[in-house]
């Protein structure tokens, strides 16, 4: 009977073959790759959610305030039809439509610039 000394010392001494140099090779390259693979499951799974302190949820009730005023500054019309038939940005001044991309054309001299294509004419 061959005791678990002497069978791992046969281990040791048999010489290592181009397939056993392989297999070893392979298996370190998959337990590498594995190892990679599961590094930001691990640290995902690390982070906690803490509960809301009152400065946050101070902070919270201020942004969600402040995201309503945008939305109603939004809610105005992009464009405006003044009295004389022309049309009027949010700031009151004079716009026209890109021929384009149908964005604001504003005026710089004689020129009519889009804000948004760059598309230009001059009038």
């Amino acid at each position: 009977m061959i005791t678990m000394n002497e069978a791992i010392l046969k281990k040791l001494e048999a010489r290592i073959d181009r397939r056993g140099f392989l297999r070893g090779s392979a298996l370190a390259a998959a337990t590498l790759v594995g190892m990679a693979a599961a590094a930001p499951i691990v640290t995902f799974a690390q982070t906690q959610d803490r509960p809301q302190s009152e400065d946050d949820k101070k902070k919270d009730a201020s942004k969600n305030q402040q995201d309503e005023e945008k939305d109603e500054k939004d809610a105005k019309p992009y464009r405006n039809e003044g009295p004389d038939g022309k049309l009027y940005d949010r700031q009151g001044v004079e716009v026209r439509e890109c021929p384009e991309c149908g964005h604001n054309m504003y005026q710089q001299g004689r020129t009519w610039t889009c804000e948004n294509c760059g598309y230009s004419y001059v009038e």
